[in-house]
């Protein structure tokens, strides 16, 4: 394989990363905020309340975007697969 093979399959899967992680992300980002801003309204500071709510809605989102998850999953290993047979015929 040539170095150029090999920094593109490395850059497809940061790609595949960052498109797998986000959603949970933006869905903890968003739960979080939300609740910093229930927080400051009504001046409760219980520790608890940040970490339940968001891990429960994380929880529901990766059950959703699962198939969605393996699917790109899937295309990545299909397309390194297909490269490291084809670079070695």
């Amino acid at each position: 394989m040539s170095p150029e093979q090999v920094l593109d399959m490395a850059k497809l899967s940061i790609t595949t990363l960052l498109t797998i992680a986000a959603p949970l992300m933006l869905v903890a980002l968003v739960v979080g905020l939300l609740i910093a801003l229930f927080q400051a309204l009504t001046s409760i500071q219980e520790m608890t309340l940040t970490f339940v709510p968001k891990i429960l809605l994380v929880f529901i989102a990766l059950a959703f975007m699962m198939p969605f998850m393996a699917a790109q999953l899937n295309d990545l290993f299909s397309e390194i697969t297909y490269q490291i047979m084809a670079s070695g015929a």
